[in-house]
């Protein structure tokens, strides 16, 4: 949950905290707020953000050292906020008792901004120590307050009382939010239950993080060097990069290939070297899953088992019936059924896309079988016989920097927002690469937030690319402005030498900077109503990616990195003419994933020898052997790191859905993807409202109907049978 800054902690709960800190009874009220006073002034991590800007989180004085003594400060003080709350003497009102909750906690929350920014960019064994010795601890505090039964018959009052029929749409939705959390997190359970409920959500937590831990000690230990006469048929910017690489890792003279997606996968695509393909692809792939110390698999076996226990104390029959209750697809039979209609599709084209392959490798005579480290390899040539498209012809007009300010473009052209770069060194960073921009509307020039971007791949920062914020807008205790952050793992160019990437990553460049839009354009009240649907909250940001082939953005941005000429007209024929070129790969990667991951959470754990259990349904489902799943067990950190997408990884297709048809309101619209009727739906109904209203709701008033699973279909150019 993202809250505000604190502006005010009542002397009643200052007393108990600093009570609680003392375990000394007969210290004077005044020596105990003192005291905590002290803490917080010498520990920067519990300060309300400084400077600028509504404040700005003081990266540049984090300590590792405080960390540990800021979780369990913020812990104290959030349950002695939680204590007053459920001890409340008065009838409990939506003000006394939601609207508190909402205030709760936000020191804690700021820890979290810090805690964040170590485990996903910063991290290190000291910090894995700390993690592994926290996360229990922060399980049994997460329980203390959803199962505080006072607490929560105080909230059952409030949502079933004649007063929340009078409240806002938005004050009723995060009352039943509250509520509903409440009621399916446990706190309906009585005795030896309750008590084991907690336990379990304690050993969770530890093996969350032992998941995690195990799939970035794979992705450090992993790393292949080449020499000189290893580099056939690798770009020149992707050598460059890789001898950068190198070098930091203490290796001058050599070419590092991280076990990190964005130095694979070029590598994959253009390497001639097949035997090193398929070391590289190997080390990618099993990462979690090497039979060592790192090894996930009796991981996995545990988590299930637990999250199987614990649902059934609720009384469902598995984890996915459990999870799914509450998103947009209600149960994992609507989950399932979507990705059925697809998975037909996605497989025959996986098939045809073989078949186009290993003609080409007969051809050449390369006397081979198309395995899965040839994918890559063979699909770029197929790219360029049948369509004359060289991937890498396309990446020189691809820089990173330019691709940004074609972002900025678009959130002016759809938002009317303005990003001004801030100068170094006036916002503290965590990191030299990252960089700060100030966004602000270009009308009435109001300032909206900050913009914190961190690009490229180094040693401690976890692969893949994410969104957050550090804070989010809300008005019920006055006016906040949003920090919101996009950190990437490029591959950062030679020194003087624009970064190049590829489409692909281009296009989840924008998918991210989606999210950042999401947090920037919001327009809601209370902390609670950022709380996403997972099978909703990625369509915005997939939505996004639809305009990296606007003409306006390739006009203007997409210029070559030596010549600075536009992108040419011929160029981009061919990649729109290719754009459903390989969906048989991306389609059936992902959606093994996402099939897997509903299987595992509806079946019986007892069941399950998770290496076994991948082979057998994946076989069942008719798995091409020429490629896998886009997340193997062992590394599915969506799943098996926390429980954010746990048995909901199929909502990106549930996204697809909606974007799919979303993009086509807007393809026949009149101003195209820049008309100004449907982007003023897009901000007011699928932006600014978060989760205020119901997402499905939502959509309809954007689309005045719901989605239609057909345009998917055309999108990806699948026959359209439903």
């Amino acid at each position: 949950m993202i809250k505000t800054t604190i502006t005010a902690v009542s002397t009643a709960v200052s007393l108990a905290l600093a009570l609680s800190l003392s375990g000394c009874n007969s210290t004077s009220s005044e020596q105990n707020t003192a005291q905590t006073q002290q803490v917080e002034q010498t520990n920067v991590l519990l300060q309300e953000f400084k400077g600028p800007y509504q404040g700005v989180p003081q990266f540049d004085k984090m300590n590792i050292a405080d960390l540990k003594p800021a979780l369990e400060f913020g812990m104290s003080e959030q349950l002695a906020e939680i204590d007053l709350i459920a001890n409340n003497p008065e009838q409990p009102t939506f003000e006394n008792t939601i609207v508190a909750l909402e205030r709760a906690g936000q020191t804690l929350t700021r820890v979290y901004t810090y805690y964040g920014i170590w485990s996903a960019n910063k991290s290190s064994p000291e910090l894995r120590a700390i993690r592994s010795e926290m996360a229990p601890k922060l399980s049994a505090f997460s329980s203390k307050i959803t199962q505080n039964s006072k607490l929560f018959e105080r909230v059952e009052q409030v949502y079933k009382s004649q007063e929340f029929k009078s409240l806002t749409p938005e004050q009723q939705r995060i009352t039943w939010m509250t509520y509903n959390n409440f009621a399916r997190n446990g706190a309906t359970l009585k005795g030896e239950a309750k008590d084991r409920y907690a336990q379990i959500n304690e050993q969770l937590a530890s093996l969350y993080t032992k998941f995690s831990s195990n799939v970035l000690a794979d992705e450090e230990n992993y790393v292949v060097y080449l020499n000189e006469q290893q580099l056939s048929g690798l770009p020149t910017s992707f050598i460059e990069a890789a001898a950068l690489a190198a070098k930091e890792r203490g290796k001058e003279g050599m070419y590092a290939i991280t076990n990190s997606r964005s130095s694979m996968d070029p590598f994959l695509t253009y390497s001639t070297e097949r035997a090193l393909r398929e070391q590289v692809w190997k080390n990618y792939y099993n990462r979690g899953g090497n039979g060592d110390e790192f090894d996930n698999n009796a991981i996995i076996k545990d988590i299930l088992t637990l999250r199987h226990e614990r649902v059934n104390l609720l009384g469902y029959e598995n984890y996915a019936q459990w999870r799914l209750e509450d998103r947009m697809a209600k149960n994992p039979t609507n989950a399932m059924a979507l990705m059925n209609k697809v998975w037909p599709a996605a497989t025959a084209r996986v098939k045809e896309e073989v078949a186009d392959m290993q003609a080409i490798a007969d051809k050449e005579g390369a006397e081979i079988t198309i395995e899965p480290w040839d994918y890559r390899f063979y699909a770029e040539k197929v790219r360029k016989d049948k369509y004359d498209l060289d991937s890498n012809e396309v990446k020189q007009y691809l820089q990173l920097d330019k691709l940004r300010e074609a972002m900025f473009y678009v959130a002016g052209r759809l938002f009317n927002f303005e990003f001004t770069a801030v100068p170094a060194g006036e916002v503290p960073v965590f990191h030299p690469d990252v960089s700060v921009w100030e966004v602000k509307d270009k009308t009435t020039g109001e300032h909206v937030g900050l913009w914190y971007l961190d690009p490229f791949a180094r040693k401690g920062k976890r692969s893949g690319a994410w969104a957050t914020t550090y804070r989010s807008y809300t008005t019920f205790d006055g006016k906040t402005n949003v920090l919101s952050s996009n950190n990437s793992n490029f591959v950062k160019g030679a020194e003087g030498k624009p970064t190049l990437i590829s489409w692909s990553d281009a296009e989840t460049y924008f998918h991210e900077f989606g999210h950042a839009l999401h947090f920037l354009a919001a327009d809601v009240v209370y902390p609670s109503s950022h709380i996403g649907v997972r099978d909703y909250t990625e369509f915005q940001s997939q939505l996004l990616e639809r305009w990296l082939t606007t003409d306006e953005v390739i006009s203007q941005f997409l210029v070559h990195q030596e010549t600075g000429e536009p992108m040419p007209k011929e160029l981009v024929a061919k990649i729109k003419k290719s754009a459903t070129f390989n969906q048989g790969f991306a389609t059936t990667e992902y959606l093994a994933s996402a099939m897997m991951d509903l299987l595992y959470h509806s079946t019986d754990p007892e069941k399950i020898d998770p290496a076994q259990f991948e082979k057998e349904q994946l076989d069942k489902l008719g798995m091409p052997s020429e490629l896998v799943m886009r997340h193997r067990s062992t590394h599915f950190g969506h799943v098996f790191s926390g429980e954010g997408y746990a048995a909901g990884y199929y909502g990106y297709l549930w996204a697809e859905v909606l974007t799919s048809d979303a993009a086509e309101a807007f393809a026949s619209a009149p101003g195209g993807f820049y008309d100004d009727e449907v982007s003023e739906r897009l901000v007011k109904y699928l932006f600014s409202v978060r989760n205020a209203i119901d997402p499905a709701k939502a959509y309809r008033l954007f689309r005045g109907r719901d989605a239609d699973v057909s345009a998917l279909m055309r999108d990806r150019g699948f026959p359209v049978k439903l």
